[in-house]
């Protein structure tokens, strides 16, 4: 298919095995509907690529309207399939295929990693000012807390 992008055509890959599995492990209603919920999913993600490459490439367009009009008509797609009767596992799973697909593709997709890059010694001090899991310097501790609940409780409210 022309036009589209890695990520789309693995999506679509996955989306296909998945109904094949479904029909073959659970049921043909199943099936139809993970088909239906990975074809709303497809159509969404598609629409919303491309507004992020005309978003990026500075082309003016309706970002907030665009999202706005998407969401509503996902609304209504997802409300119109399981008023007809679809399976609604079936459309959740269809719908949440991009997400490992997207993860995957953003793997594939990492920078390679420099082997001349600087980095601290194992044993270098400067390890013990940073905190990885908010990814900035660790502030200076001005007491414990105990003291600020002792000083709380003296009328000392710093």
């Amino acid at each position: 298919m022309v036009g589209m992008q890695r990520v789309e055509r693995l999506n679509l890959a996955l989306s296909a095995g998945a109904a094949a599995a479904g029909y073959a492990l659970v049921s043909p209603l199943f099936a139809a509907s993970l088909a239906a919920g990975a074809m709303i999913e497809t159509l969404n993600f598609h629409h919303m690529l491309r507004a992020g490459e005309r978003l990026f490439a500075g082309q003016p367009g309706d970002w907030n309207g665009g999202f706005a009009r998407r969401f509503a008509l996902l609304g209504l797609a997802l409300g119109g399939a399981l008023w007809i009767g679809a399976h609604p596992v079936g459309l959740l799973v269809g719908v949440s295929l991009i997400m490992p697909v997207a993860v995957l593709e953003a793997w594939r997709n990492r920078p390679p990693i420099d082997p001349n890059a600087p980095t601290l010694a194992p044993d270098d001090p400067g390890w013990e000012d940073w905190n990885p899991w908010l990814a900035r310097e660790i502030e200076a501790d001005h007491g414990d807390v105990e003291d600020d609940i002792a000083g709380a409780e003296d009328g000392d409210w710093r």
